[in-house]
């Protein structure tokens, strides 16, 4: 299996697999020490777009499937057209926190989200649009703040990946999976910059300054960040 994303959440999965016998072929990261985790000599390739190194995964990959792990990049063609089976690990619930999840979880509060969570899901040609296999959720408290949701979303998107590895590698289905959203899941949405470029119109929201306390996460949302610095204080 291969492997594409970035940081610590990517390594602990890459580690995870090896340590259960699921052999690596290759890691898509910025960091040669992401493709380490599995142990010496895992093949790296830093490929800072994804679908130009489409031989590249055609020919490492050897059981035909395809792990994206806090993946910024989005699969085209022709990775796409590969016949390998992609998988995406995404930290919020779909269809209603598509995009990027720290948009998701900022938008997630402020529209008085009640519950949030992470998300299996195979890859089609949409963005955070494929077959969901499995879910995991949990509740947003009056009280939470955007570094608390996004944690607990770090640790569902882990513990779902940990839960879904043997049946996606055994070319199966988990036994979570389900055909279609549920009722309860809500219309879907999309979060991105384009959001982001309207969090001003938020700033009287009394969740605005839960929404958007970053705490330790906010190096590794720069969007976010970017956004806050042009609403200013």
């Amino acid at each position: 299996m291969i492997f594409v994303g970035e940081g610590a959440l990517l390594r602990r999965a890459v580690s995870h697999a090896a340590a259960g016998g699921h052999r690596v072929d290759l890691v898509c990261s910025s960091d040669p020490l992401d493709a380490a985790a599995a142990g010496p000599g895992t093949a790296h390739l830093a490929a800072a777009d994804v679908n130009a190194a489409a031989a590249d995964l055609a020919a490492a990959c050897t059981d035909g499937v395809v792990w994206s792990v806090n993946n910024r990049q989005v699969f085209r063609a022709p990775v796409l057209s590969l016949g390998l089976r992609i998988v995406n690990v995404h930290n919020g619930l779909l269809p209603q926190h598509r995009g990027l999840p720290s948009a998701a979880v900022v938008f997630a509060l402020l529209h008085g989200d009640t519950e949030y969570g992470a998300t299996v899901h195979e890859v089609d040609t949409g963005i955070d649009t494929g077959p969901v296999l499995a879910e995991q959720r949990f509740p947003i408290g009056p009280a939470d703040r955007f570094h608390e949701v996004m944690l607990r979303g770090v640790r569902a998107c882990q513990a779902l990946f940990e839960q879904t590895l043997p049946a996606v590698a055994a070319g199966e289905r988990p036994p979570a999976a389900r055909p279609n959203p549920p009722a309860a899941a809500g219309p879907g949405a999309y979060y991105g910059r384009r959001a982001l470029a309207r969090l001003g119109e938020h700033r009287g929201s009394p969740s605005f300054a839960r929404a958007t306390d970053l705490g330790p996460f906010a190096v590794h949302a720069p969007e976010v960040a970017e956004a806050l610095h042009r609403v200013g204080p």
